[in-house]
């Protein structure tokens, strides 16, 4: 399966293409694939193949290069959109302008194609992979950080957390501090929702704290 994978929480602008196969070599969303998901479940890692990428870091042009690059890693992939079987978003955490162009887009893109979007953890994302355990951070403005804790199955053991780096716990292996998730992190972290065909959870976004925009209060009367 061709899977368009997505993610705006960091300062990088993310879109790719990737190729999720079972571990037996099947492709995801066959009959053959789905009668592999114990394997996966049992210890069996499925194939993630990264096809095409874009990739910009550019905190402030996440709504206007994300179409762009989607259009173009399915360019240079040698598809069309039709060819996409699902979509993986990263929902963050993140800084709300940012995450919003990617959960829109991925949103918009899958309801149009009529396939599944997938909400992946940025952190998770970035976590991903046969690394034995993980601290991952991210930057969460403010001077603040986003963070989350993994052992050495990438499984999250703590988190994703937001406040000041001060809090954060030392690693007990690999650092992963202010990196961006890749196209094959993204997939790699739902490829076992996808090779079970589960239905998907809504796209929410993971802001971890109130927006610092307040309500006005309400006006004093004032009396003579």
């Amino acid at each position: 399966m061709l899977i368009l994978a997505l993610d705006t929480a960091t300062p990088a602008v993310t879109a790719g293409i990737v190729r999720l196969t079972g571990p037996a070599g099947t492709d995801a969303g066959s009959d053959t694939a789905s009668a592999g998901t114990t394997a996966v479940a049992g210890g069996a890692v499925p194939v993630v193949e990264q096809v095409a990428a874009r990739v910009t870091v550019d905190p402030r042009a996440h709504g206007e290069l994300l179409t762009p690059h989607v259009l173009d890693a399915v360019a240079d992939a040698g598809i069309t959109l039709a060819d996409l079987g699902a979509v993986a978003v990263g929902v963050g955490p993140g800084p709300y302008t940012g995450l919003r162009a990617g959960l829109v887009t991925g949103a918009a893109l899958a309801h149009s194609l009529g396939v599944p979007a997938y909400p992946v953890c940025t952190l998770d994302a970035i976590a991903a992979g046969p690394d034995g355990p993980a601290l991952v951070v991210t930057d969460a403005r403010r001077r603040e950080v986003y963070w989350a804790t993994y052992d050495a199955e990438g499984t999250r053991t703590d988190g994703p957390h937001v406040g000041s780096r001060a809090d954060v716990p030392e690693p007990a292996g690999r650092l992963a501090d202010h990196e961006q998730p890749s196209p094959v992190g993204i997939v790699r972290a739902v490829a076992a929702d996808v090779l079970a065909a589960r239905e998907p959870g809504p796209l929410t976004p993971l802001y971890l704290r109130r927006p610092h925009a307040a309500e006005p209060a309400a006006r004093k009367r004032v009396t003579a």
